[in-house]
């Protein structure tokens, strides 16, 4: 049996993959049999690479058909592609950007035993290394005229079909498939480094400095979230993996540390979806003496240079062919305006939760959890004025009791100096003018634990440590949360678990 002519189909039937890695044990143990005198089993520690794929690529790009240079190169790829004839096999080398050249392995070059161990021992998927001329063949294929070769890893199990589709599920469960199979795949995870640096090289040339918080805490603070439980048998002690780094972070503001930011993992024992994990990458950013305005600025800038970065321009073209525009200066709009403009009633942080509910129950939204006015309030916000959204908006100016770490507003009792900001239909950020003074926040932090003891698994518990660090003085200042996979959809068009590139799945 040989597979080297076709891969397996999209989903291969369980026997065909047993009789499959069968016949490539076989191939691996006469590997093992040829190279007894040598360390490393079938498998060798290294081989000859003198070139990557791409650089080939670049530099014989201008080869006519037929062209030969008399340069040999030793290059390395996965077999994604094989055709075997009389005297001249053809091969598909692919690197791990995607990118590919034509081996040739010809009688005339290789000698009979050599050309024959290829016909026997190469499957699609196995790692080659390939030393020849670069050539370009008849019909104008950049290729390597095959002078020596080597299996440097064997493929046990067969490739997916390249020419079909995977499902969202197998591309989730088999991210390394995916990876192979499918350029979307390649490029997303090009794009989210692209992403990274860019937000580094953004805080850099402001003068922000980058720093590490714990993901293991005593207890977790920073979100209004529902925490992950381990325990510490060094410590004895029941430990919470983060829900935001901010409460630390602030702590570094306090030392003296005035513009500081985290990029790290955050972790929520909440619902997955479209827009929603567990697990996921998280941006929070501090910067003394400015407030949410600063801050607004500030994210603006950080999410258009992350879109130059991946695109070229700040219009950026989602997976499925929509353009859409991240340039220009952002709207920001208030929410209770915007929420009475869109209702067509005016509601104030004055505005009593009967009257809210009754909105509610005539608009058929449901109740949120542990209703307070600001839940209230979001909850029709999102009913009312969330869909309509269509460019990058600040949504200005929320409920004090939704924002127990945000500074009172100025000038407008009951409301806080805090944004979200929504793109593509979903929250992309959060910005505030943060609360400083240790009094209001040990309030704050009460009414939090009321709200606990009533049953608000996401409520904050107060947190001795950090108002501790607050007495010793926080200096004005406007911070800032951004989820990393959410700005790479925002980017991408794609959805959560498709920016993840590991993500959680049953």
């Amino acid at each position: 049996m040989t597979d080297t002519t076709a891969a397996a189909p999209a989903e291969t039937p369980e026997e065909d993959v047993i009789e499959q890695k069968a016949v490539r044990l076989a191939k691996r143990d006469r590997l093992i049999a040829e190279r007894a005198d040598a360390s490393g089993g079938a498998y060798p520690v290294a081989v000859p690479v003198t070139d990557t794929i791409p650089a080939v690529r670049e530099r014989y790009a201008h080869l006519e058909a037929g062209e030969e240079t008399g340069d040999v190169v030793s290059i390395a790829g996965r077999v994604v592609f094989s055709r075997n004839t009389g005297k001249l096999c053809f091969a598909a080398l692919q690197a791990g950007d995607g990118s590919r050249i034509q081996a040739m392995v010809s009688l005339a070059a290789v000698g009979e035993e050599s050309l024959q161990r290829w016909k026997e021992l190469v499957d699609l998927g196995d790692h080659v290394s390939v030393t020849g001329e670069v050539i370009s063949s008849r019909r104008g294929e950049l290729s390597v005229m095959v002078s020596d070769w080597a299996i440097a890893s064997k493929a046990l199990l067969p490739l997916p079909n390249l020419y079909s589709e995977l499902s969202e599920e197998a591309r989730v469960r088999s991210r390394y498939l995916d990876l192979i199979a499918r350029e979307q795949a390649r490029s997303t995870v090009r794009a989210r480094a692209k992403v990274n640096a860019s937000l580094r090289a953004t805080f850099a040339e402001r003068d922000f400095i980058e720093i590490e918080t714990p993901m293991l805490q005593v207890q977790p603070g920073g979100a209004a979230a529902r925490p992950f439980v381990t325990h510490s048998n060094a410590f004895d002690a029941e430990l919470y993996l983060r829900i935001a780094p901010e409460l630390y972070l602030k702590r570094a503001v306090v030392g003296g540390i005035d513009r500081t930011f985290e990029i790290n993992r955050n972790f929520r024992n909440e619902g997955a979806d479209s827009t929603h994990s567990p697990e996921f990458a998280m941006l929070e950013a501090y910067q003394a003496y400015t407030d949410y305005n600063g801050i607004a600025d500030l994210t603006q800038a950080l999410v258009q240079n992350a879109a130059i970065a991946v695109s070229g321009s700040t219009e950026v073209t989602w997976a499925d062919g929509t353009v859409y525009d991240l340039g220009g200066q952002w709207d920001r709009i208030s929410m209770y305006d915007s929420l009475s403009e869109a209702a067509g009633v005016t509601i104030t942080p004055q505005t009593g939760i009967p009257e809210l509910e009754a909105l509610a129950a005539a608009n058929d939204v449901d109740a949120p959890a542990h209703p307070t006015h600001g839940k209230w309030v979001e909850e029709l916000w999102e009913h009312f004025v969330k869909g309509g959204l269509t460019r990058p908006t600040f949504v200005m100016d929320f409920p004090v009791d939704t924002s127990p770490l945000v500074r009172d507003h100025r000038s407008i009792p009951g409301v806080v100096e805090k944004w979200d900001l929504y793109v593509r239909g979903f929250e992309l950020a959060t910005g505030y003018s943060e609360l400083i003074d240790p009094v209001i926040q040990r309030e704050r932090f009460v009414e939090q634990a009321k709200l606990a003891d009533r049953g608000d698994d996401e409520a904050m518990r107060i947190d001795e440590e950090f108002l501790r660090a607050m007495e010793h003085g926080l200096p004005p200042m406007g911070g800032m949360g951004m989820g990393i996979d959410r700005l790479i959809m925002a980017i991408t068009g794609l959805g959560i678990r498709e920016t993840i590139l590991f993500p959680l799945v049953k």
